[in-house]
C-alpha cells in the first residue's frame, strides 16, 4: 500500500493485519405505523479504510505520523488501494455519467446522462495535431501515481467500436503538474509502462484521427502489468483512487527494537 501527498506517497512495507475497505452505505430506513417501508440513500457513497498493523518500522510509523498531524499540508491525501485493479471511478469504467469526468482538446463533444452511456462527437480534424480525450480524476490533477511502478491503460470499449484512435497514451506530470513524459503504446493491445522519475499524476487519454461518433464505453487504468489479462478478456471495474482524509490514528510505544506496537489507521474519502 502506497499513501501520502501525491508526489510524496510511501510504501508501507508491513502488511496490515485488518484491512477494511467497505463504502460506506448510509442507508436510513423508514417505517410507516401501517408497515410501508422507505428507504434514504445519500448521492455521495463514501468509501472507508480501517487499518491496523500489529507491528511497523519506525519510518513508516513517522510518515503516517505526520500525514495524522498535517505537518506537511492539511490534505487530503492519496492511497494507491492493492486491492483496487482499476483506478478510474466506476462511471469511467463503465463509460457512464458525468460529462465532466472526461475532459477535451480539439473539436470534441462529450455527453452524458446519469446513469446512461456517455457519448463522444469528434466534428472536425484540426490541420495539426488530433483531438484528445482526456480522463481526469474528480479530484487531483490527474490518477496519483508512484515512479518506478508499471501501470496499465487500455480503452476496449472504443476499440471494439471501431473508433478511429492513434495508439493509447498516458501524459505523467509532476507534484507540481507540470508535464514530465508521455508514454506511447502499440496499437496490438494494452500500454503498459512505469511511471517516470518525478511523476505525481498519470492523464490517460487517447487520440481520435477521424471525425465520428462513439460511446466512451469500458476503460481500464491500473497499477502493474494487466496487459494479458485485459487482451484475455478481463475487464475491471472502477475503484478509483480517492482522496482520503486521516480521521483516526493510533499506536503504542515502541519497544527497544525500534518498531512500532499496535497501530491503528481510518480514513475516509473525501466527496466534496
Amino acid at each position: 500500500m502506497w499513501i501520502g501527498e501525491p508526489g510524496a506517497m510511501r510504501q508501507i512495507t508491513d502488511g496490515a493485519g485488518q484491512f477494511d475497505r467497505s463504502p460506506d452505505l448510509g442507508v436510513t430506513e423508514f417505517r410507516s405505523l401501517e408497515g410501508g417501508v422507505t428507504t434514504w440513500v445519500p448521492r455521495a457513497l463514501p468509501r472507508r479504510l480501517k487499518l491496523s498493523w500489529s507491528a511497523m518500522q519506525r519510518g513508516d510509523v513517522a510518515h503516517l505520523d505526520r500525514l495524522a498531524r498535517r505537518i506537511d499540508g492539511l490534505g487530503p491525501i492519496a492511497v494507491q488501494d492493492p486491492l483496487s485493479r482499476n483506478l478510474l471511478t466506476g462511471s469511467q469504467a463503465a463509460g457512464l455519467g458525468n460529462a465532466m469526468s472526461w475532459r477535451v482538446t480539439g473539436d470534441i463533444t462529450v455527453w452524458a446522462f446519469p446513469y446512461s452511456p456517455v457519448g463522444v462527437q469528434v466534428t472536425t480534424m484540426p490541420a495539426t495535431g488530433y483531438p484528445e480525450l482526456i480522463w481526469t480524476h474528480p479530484y487531483f490533477h490527474g490518477v496519483p501515481v508512484v515512479p518506478g511502478q508499471p501501470y496499465t491503460w487500455w480503452t476496449p470499449g472504443l476499440i471494439a467500436q471501431g473508433a478511429a484512435l492513434q495508439t493509447p497514451r498516458v501524459a505523467w506530470h509532476d507534484a507540481a503538474r507540470k508535464w514530465v513524459s508521455t508514454s506511447i503504446g502499440s496499437t496490438s493491445g494494452p500500454l503498459v509502462a512505469e511511471a517516470p522519475p518525478g511523476a505525481a499524476y498519470a492523464l490517460p487519454f487517447v487520440s481520435f484521427t477521424a471525425t465520428g461518433i462513439w460511446q466512451a464505453g469500458e476503460a481500464v487504468f491500473a497499477a502493474g502489468d494487466m496487459g494479458a489479462a485485459l487482451l484475455a478478456g478481463e475487464r475491471p471495474p472502477g475503484e478509483g483512487c480517492p482522496p482520503y482524509s486521516i480521521t483516526r490514528y493510533t499506536h503504542a510505544a515502541t519497544d527497544g527494537d525500534g518498531a512500532y506496537r499496535d497501530i491503528g489507521l481510518e480514513l475516509v474519502e473525501v466527496t466534496a
